[in-house]
């Protein structure tokens, strides 16, 4: 590594760029003792181990494959209060909240990869194009590997949408953003524990909040941009979103600060083999102790079922978190999963 300087950002206390900090010589770095960093050899040998061993199912006759994982054409209407959820693939929700609607992670391309025609292939589609989407107020971003933020996606929705269309993201991306000709009026840029209600007011809090995970888009921008999840506060109701994350400490904190939540949409997916995925990705178990460590009212299962990122079966994800949500006593569709495309409509006002 160089000679960059790590920064731990805590609670209360977090970097500012300013015209005289040598910002570019920073990276940012996770505070808990329950992360590991996920080590170019670690990958290399995770990869070797498993060469021609790990079978994770997915079938080859599409029919089977709709019958186990259908993908339905979203039935958007307009929803002036209450709480409604569609998801729309890996960690991409569309949420409805007081009259406000907002997008997380958008990935609507078939590849999560920086080259088009290599890298992670969607086994699913994506149930709409972007020209489909109902209104949109606002996106949030967690962070930037490539499988939560998709160039074209970016640019396709600012192409739709243009000034109409909000972005809220990490620390360090909004330069990234504006190169993708969003204007800098329509960019907002959060540290950890930072709330804004300014660009919605009356309307929607968001809160920056922290996650246990890791940044890169190339070979030397490592945790260069900040990481994290959000909490979305309106005049009735509230959405946490989660992002990508590690099972940290954290999450306790964020209920105590923030909660309770309404809605929340934690990862089920892309955990095993748990050696190499545990201190980035929560398994089932995890996400339900942090479903009742934000202390969430209902929760949507994100980040499963449509890349092959990991080892696991493409169908265990569900199933070991009804197993989790039992073993919890969880009641009754509190932790609940879509099929790609499905709605929810959680509460009235």
């Amino acid at each position: 590594m160089d000679s960059t300087e790590e920064v731990d950002i805590l609670d209360g206390h977090h970097p500012k760029k300013s015209q005289t900090f040598p910002w570019s010589s920073f990276r940012f770095s996770n505070p808990w003792k329950t992360w590991k960093f996920p080590t170019a050899l670690n990958a290399l040998w995770w990869k070797m181990s498993t060469v021609g061993r790990v079978d994770i199912g997915i079938p080859s006759d599409k029919t089977e494959l709709d019958s186990k994982l259908p993908v339905i054409k979203p039935d958007w209407v307009e929803l002036d209060g209450g709480v409604r959820v569609t998801w729309l693939g890996h960690a991409c929700v569309l949420v409805q909240l007081d009259g406000f609607t907002v997008l997380t992670d958008p990935v609507f391309s078939e590849r999560c990869s920086p080259i088009g025609f290599i890298g992670p292939k969607r086994y699913r589609d994506s149930p709409c194009e972007i020209d489909e989407l109902p209104r949109i107020d606002a996106v949030v971003i967690s962070h930037n590997h490539y499988d939560h933020l998709d160039l074209n996606s970016v640019k396709l929705l600012n192409a739709r949408f243009g000034k109409k269309l909000q972005w809220f993201v990490p620390l360090g991306l909004a330069s990234w953003m504006h190169d993708c000709n969003v204007d800098k009026e329509n960019v907002t840029e959060m540290c950890w524990w930072e709330e804004n209600s300014s660009v919605f007011p009356n309307r929607m809090k968001f809160i920056f909040t922290p996650a246990q995970h890791w940044c890169r888009r190339g070979a030397a921008d490592t945790n260069k941009v900040l990481w994290g999840s959000w909490c979305l506060k309106g005049p009735k109701h509230s959405f946490f979103f989660a992002g990508d994350t590690g099972k940290c400490p954290v999450f306790e904190v964020i209920g105590k600060k923030f909660g309770p939540f309404d809605l929340a949409a934690i990862p089920i997916g892309a955990y095993e083999p748990r050696w190499m995925m545990k201190a980035q990705h929560v398994d089932p178990e995890e996400a339900v102790e942090i479903h009742r460590e934000i202390n969430a009212r209902f929760s949507v299962g994100i980040h499963w079922g449509t890349f092959v990122l990991t080892d696991e079966h493409y169908l265990e994800p569900p199933k070991k978190l009804e197993e989790a949500a039992k073993q919890a006593k969880l009641s009754d569709g509190e932790f609940f999963i879509l099929d790609h495309g499905e709605s929810k409509h959680l509460l009235d006002d």
